[in-house]
């Protein structure tokens, strides 16, 4: 990583990773720059939320795909995007089918089901809890769970996300909703 100062006397610094599918990069951009700012300022994904800017709420959480298949949530408030370098990145903004002009045509299953649900009020929060739900399904498909596992699996993964509104019940039953009647993700009592 070679790094220029520019003409402000900021330390700039080349970065590059693939964001939902797409090659970003490499671009110039300043050392320390919050994941979540070049997101929102450089590539013009605002879907990531700044909410507590501590790393303690994690609406601005995005998903890592890492080299062995698994996935895994990252706070981009707290983690400068060169963190992010040379990795794939998957945000709110890439879980929907969308057409060639750009246009949602379908969501992804666990969009879909947190709307039957009416899981979210002001919706705020709600990109962590797609990103952290969606991992929790990838882990599933891999590392199936028992039914009596499935609340406190849940749990488990959507603990740290703070909601505002609601009283998370709603978020909870459109996951364990999803999970039950997601082929694969509950082992067959035998």
């Amino acid at each position: 990583m070679t790094a220029i100062q520019s003409a402000g006397g900021v330390e700039m610094r080349a970065l590059s990773m693939t964001i939902n599918g797409a090659k970003v990069g490499p671009m110039q951009v300043p050392a320390g720059l919050p994941m979540i700012d070049f997101l929102h300022e450089y590539v013009g994904l605002t879907g990531s939320r700044l909410g507590c800017g501590q790393g303690i709420c994690h609406a601005c959480v995005l998903i890592v795909d890492n080299a062995d298949g698994t996935s895994e949530e990252v706070r981009t408030c707290i983690n400068g995007a060169h963190f992010f370098d040379g990795k794939t990145v998957r945000t709110v903004e890439g879980h929907a089918k969308r057409n060639e002009q750009g246009e949602v045509v379908e969501m992804s299953p666990v969009q879909q089901k947190f709307l039957e649900h009416f899981s979210f009020q002001c919706g705020y929060c709600t990109p962590g809890f797609v990103n952290a739900t969606t991992v929790l399904l990838e882990r599933l498909k891999r590392h199936p769970i028992a039914k009596d596992q499935i609340e406190s699996t849940i749990m488990d993964a959507l603990n740290e996300h703070i909601c505002r509104c609601t009283g998370y019940v709603r978020y909870y039953e459109a996951v364990k909703d999803l999970v039950l009647s997601t082929p694969g993700l509950v082992k067959d009592a035998a």
